[in-house]
């Protein structure tokens, strides 16, 4: 059944979390907002520009300051020093100004979107990006190009949002290349990743890059509060989630702080598991109701794992994501060859999950398997 227009997800949103461009505040990302607001000022504004980072991090929010100052900014005429205006120091744009308005809105002339559209039944988003999305509404080959090539009727700049330019197919990234290469006047590609290495080479060469970086906890907690979620441990998530507010979200709304912790209790017995308890973890990822917490319980035993090979390389985290998993790790990864060892099942557990989703192996099954895989790894590296 096709979804509603009301209902239909928006790709470039996290559950749970307001839009980016109704984002008021960027939290940790000074430098990045900083290095566009220097090559502005000294007017060597790239035509593109590349923001790259782990998922969740504020790109996407970064972007959306990006344009909404952009578009804001009056263009100067000539070298005209006595009506040009004082230098901005920083991307915050006034509540009241109209173009922040009509950008709230969704209704800027000058900005146009690039994102995944809804598939053919209107069932779900596509996969990619596609040449759906440069058409927009309206019919006709391509709409992007018209509206590249339209003049402004404000003389203002154009803004071009990407997000993500990962899942663009091979038509929509050539046709993007084909304009970055001899972009319009006053035209401004911002281009989200979160893996620049799959974008074309050519594409990365045109743009300048802005990377974002983890946050910390005080960020994270922060940022989280602006979404209205309010949390007890912000150490703790910040740990789990890897410095990332979209994955401290998601991990928040599926209560995977409570999960982790009863992960870490169950391989406290290791090498040896307590079966009542593995069989009980197994079992509630059982059926329909259990699909959620099935996918969270493999997305944090890979979370263990990886925390655990870095444990061998680094020694216990500073910060916890559990009570008690700092002394876990220290038994279970004292050095590196147990580090490898982690890793190694890591790689596995993940080709296991692909292998078992693909062909609709029994849930338990595999959540089974995978304890028992952890278990024989433990008696190689922390025998009894």
């Amino acid at each position: 059944m096709a979804i509603a227009p009301q209902d239909r997800p928006r790709p470039d949103q996290i559950e749970g979390a307001p839009h980016p461009s109704q984002t008021a505040i960027l939290f940790g990302q000074s430098r990045a907002e900083t290095d566009f607001l220097d090559a502005f000022t000294s007017d060597r504004l790239h035509s593109g520009w590349l923001i790259t980072g782990p998922q969740g991090v504020g790109k996407a929010t970064l972007a959306w300051r990006m344009a909404a100052f952009l578009l804001s900014q009056p263009l100067v005429a000539g070298d005209d020093m006595f009506s040009a205006p004082p230098p901005p120091t920083s991307l915050d744009v006034d509540d009241d100004n109209g173009d922040l308005r009509l950008l709230h809105a969704g209704a800027h002339p000058r900005l146009f979107v690039v994102r995944r559209t809804m598939n053919v039944t209107e069932t779900g988003l596509q996969d990619q990006i596609t040449m759906a999305a440069l058409r927009g509404h309206k019919s006709g080959p391509n709409k992007l190009m018209d509206f590249l090539h339209q003049s402004a009727a404000d003389g203002g700049r154009r803004v071009v949002i990407i997000d993500c330019a990962d899942e663009m197919n091979p038509s929509v990234a050539n046709s993007i290349l084909k304009v970055l290469e001899e972009p319009p006047k006053n035209t401004f590609f911002l281009l989200v990743s979160h893996q620049p290495s799959r974008l074309l080479p050519t594409i990365r060469s045109r743009c300048r890059i802005l990377r974002c970086g983890l946050l910390g906890t005080d960020d994270v907690t922060a940022a989280l509060a602006q979404a209205d979620i309010m949390v007890d441990r912000g150490d703790a998530l910040t740990a789990l989630s890897g410095g990332s507010v979209g994955e401290a979200i998601r991990l928040t709304n599926l209560d995977g702080l409570s999960l982790y912790s009863e992960l870490i209790i169950l391989f406290n017995g290791l090498p040896n598991f307590d079966r009542p308890r593995a069989l009980k973890l197994a079992d509630s990822c059982i059926g329909k109701a259990g699909a959620t917490r099935f996918a969270l319980t493999l997305d944090l035993i890979d979370k263990f794992l990886a925390r655990a090979a870095r444990a061998g390389l680094e020694g216990p985290p500073a910060m916890q994501a559990a009570t008690g998993e700092a002394l876990l790790l220290a038994k279970l990864s004292p050095h590196d060859a147990a580090a490898r060892a982690w890793a190694a099942l890591a790689q596995e557990v993940t080709d296991r999950t692909r292998h078992g989703k693909a062909v609709n192996l029994d849930p338990a099954a595999l959540i089974l398997d995978t304890l028992f895989k952890i278990e024989k790894a433990a008696e190689g590296v922390a025998p009894v």
